[in-house]
C-alpha cells in the first residue's frame, strides 16, 4: 500500500524554536497496510521504518513503514 506522511512539529535548533512540515512517500506490506485501510484520514500515527530509493534510479526517498502504532485518542 502506497501513502503519504504529513509530519507538523516545533523542534529545537541552535537554542530556538523552529516549526518543522513536510510530507513523505511511504509504503506498507502486510499487517501494517492493513492496519493503515482500516485509519481514518488525519489519525495520529507513529511509524517506525527506514528510507530507501523509490527506485534503482531515482534519488528521491521513500519510509518503508515497518511497524504502525496509532496515537490514543486520535
Amino acid at each position: 500500500m502506497q501513502f503519504r506522511l504529513q509530519h507538523d512539529s516545533t523542534q529545537m535548533e541552535a537554542g530556538a524554536e523552529r516549526k518543522v512540515s513536510c510530507e513523505i512517500a511511504a509504503v506498507a506490506f502486510e499487517r501494517e497496510a492493513t492496519l493503515l485501510a482500516a485509519a481514518r484520514l488525519g489519525s495520529g500515527v507513529k511509524v517506525t521504518g527506514f528510507l530507501a530509493a523509490r527506485s534503482r534510479t531515482s534519488k528521491s526517498v521513500v519510509l518503508h513503514a515497518t511497524e504502525v502504532e496509532f496515537k490514543e485518542g486520535d
